[in-house]
């Protein structure tokens, strides 16, 4: 009998150690799909000044947008979480909209070599962007479902892991249809 009890708890702490483990290994890869976004949004916020000063001298009555971009970039530094940066994020993205929207009214900066090649990069970076939000909230709800099924949710109110928050865009210009006219 002294046989059975010890091999049912053994089992329960194996099975205990297994969900851990997994629950640890899942926080981490939020951490890191976090990290991730970070690492492409410093990237942009890092070819913002460039593209400023590239479209700075063709842009004079634009200087609004331009110290936007410059103050939001400002702010980033300053943002501590998920939230605070999604809403950055989403900030930068419409004021970013608007300088290639006005850019199309100059056609020497369109024509600039500068201009473009930064055009393309901020291309690639929001690519970039847009794989690593989808990875983030993909890992993150495997990580929270993770934290509500059975039995791992008794393992995780133990240990107090917390559930982590998607990325969401908070911007209702970011949600409507695309209307395309030719």
């Amino acid at each position: 009998m002294g046989w059975i009890i010890l091999a049912i708890v053994v089992v329960i702490a194996i099975v205990l150690v297994v969900i851990y483990n997994q629950l640890v290994t899942l926080r981490q890869r939020v951490q890191n799909a976090w990290s991730q976004i970070d690492v492409q949004l410093q990237r942009r916020f890092d070819l913002i000044p460039n593209l400023v000063e590239t479209v700075k001298g063709y842009m004079t009555h634009e200087q609004e947008t331009l110290t936007k971009v410059t103050d939001l970039r400002s702010a980033w530094a300053d943002a501590k979480t998920v939230e605070q940066k999604a809403e950055l994020e989403g900030q930068l993205t419409d004021t970013l909209k608007t300088i290639m929207a006005v850019a199309e009214n100059y056609p020497n900066l369109k024509a600039d070599q500068s201009f473009n090649n930064l055009q393309a990069e901020l291309s690639d970076t929001e690519n970039k962007i847009s794989y690593s939000r989808q990875f983030y909230n993909d890992t993150v709800t495997m990580y929270n479902t993770k934290l509500e099924t059975f039995p791992s949710n008794l393992v995780a109110s133990m240990f107090g892991f917390k559930a982590s928050t998607l990325f969401n865009v908070d911007n209702d210009e970011a949600k409507k249809a695309v209307k395309v006219e030719f």
